[in-house]
């Protein structure tokens, strides 16, 4: 008897959230117009962790776990598995990055790779035992010049196609759940629980440690266009920072209350224009800054969480899931709706 009144004291619960969060605003968000993404399946189902274009804007390489590795010659619209000699054969690729035909993949435990010749060929680099945390992002600089994180926030640079690297701070931060780079070489991580954010300048010696604005766990962050600061927090909220003082953070912003689905990504295609990307394909737009917001439903059948977006350029952008799930903005169904 007492779990029959509890079952249906929850359905109550449940009712009463939906019909009070009907009448707010952005309670459920209008669809858009027309679907700008083309589902893509790759052949594999490991989970993807970045994405790269050489070059050569037809030449790209996808990377993830179990040692995945992906390249297109096609611009992305078809992607073929390939095969590295590695000692760590289920190695985690984590991250990809080139500069013209010079590149680089890192991966864990511990696994660089380079090329100069848009991944015709690969050279593995050994890394010192030493290094604090496991290897996380890397950056492709120019020639011979990348800069490398690990899991617990030490920055590293090299000068000479990776035989040496020069700590570029002293003290690692903890480990981070993320960590983001602005192409002006600032730094943002987020703590590996969301309970803070720390962020670091070149020519800093340590990082910078900031309490979190209430009291929802921060998932993600990054930088925005205009030259400060987003992030997500748990429950599908969202915040921007005054660009003139990344210590200034605006009010929360909740695109679509009556869904909290866990917001996991955000990247803007151009200055105004924002996407939003969260699990059980979620997937949210914004053409204004980020003051009204719609959602994309064709994707919402997707039954995969959308981790990653990365926009080459604005017209060449992908969407990185689970189980070799990516999505590919197609630019002419944006021509052929306008």
């Amino acid at each position: 008897m007492h779990s029959i009144v509890k079952f249906w004291k929850q359905i109550f619960i449940i009712l009463a959230a939906v019909i009070l969060c009907s009448g707010c605003k952005n309670a459920f968000l209008p669809a858009i117009s027309y679907n700008p993404w083309e589902i893509i399946q790759l052949p594999t189902e490991a989970k993807l962790f970045d994405i790269g274009f050489t070059g050569n804007p037809d030449h790209g390489w996808i990377v993830g776990g179990n040692a995945t590795l992906l390249e297109t010659t096609d611009g992305g619209n078809t992607w073929q598995p390939k095969s590295i000699d590695i000692e760590e054969e289920k190695a985690r690729l984590t991250s990809v990055s080139f500069n013209g035909n010079e590149g680089w993949i890192l991966g864990q435990p511990s696994l660089l790779l380079h090329t100069d010749d848009q991944g015709e060929s690969w050279t593995q680099i050994p890394l010192s035992s030493k290094l604090p945390g496991a290897p996380n992002t890397i950056i492709a600089l120019g020639p011979d010049s990348a800069e490398m994180t690990t899991d617990v926030g030490a920055i590293y640079r090299t000068e000479d196609s990776g035989q040496h690297w020069r700590a570029q701070v002293e003290d690692a931060v903890g480990v981070v759940r993320n960590i983001s780079r602005s192409p002006d070489g600032k730094y943002i991580a987020v703590s590996a629980k969301g309970n803070f954010y720390s962020s670091w300048e070149p020519g800093q010696r340590a990082w910078t440690p900031h309490n979190r604005q209430d009291s929802r766990r921060l998932e993600n962050m990054g930088f925005s266009d205009d030259g400060g600061l987003w992030l997500l927090a748990r429950g599908g909220q969202l915040r921007f920072s005054d660009p003139e003082n990344p210590e200034e953070w605006g009010e929360a912003i909740s695109p679509e209350y009556a869904t909290s689905w866990g917001l996991l990504d955000l990247a803007y295609r151009t200055p105004d224009e924002i996407w939003v990307s969260g699990g059980s394909g979620n997937l949210l737009r914004s053409v204004d800054g980020g003051q009204t917001w719609e959602k994309d439903r064709d994707v919402e059948s997707v039954p995969e969480n959308f981790y990653k977006i990365v926009f080459i350029n604005q017209e060449k952008g992908f969407i990185l899931g689970q189980r070799g799930t990516v999505l590919k903005y197609n630019g002419s169904a944006v021509s052929e709706a306008a």
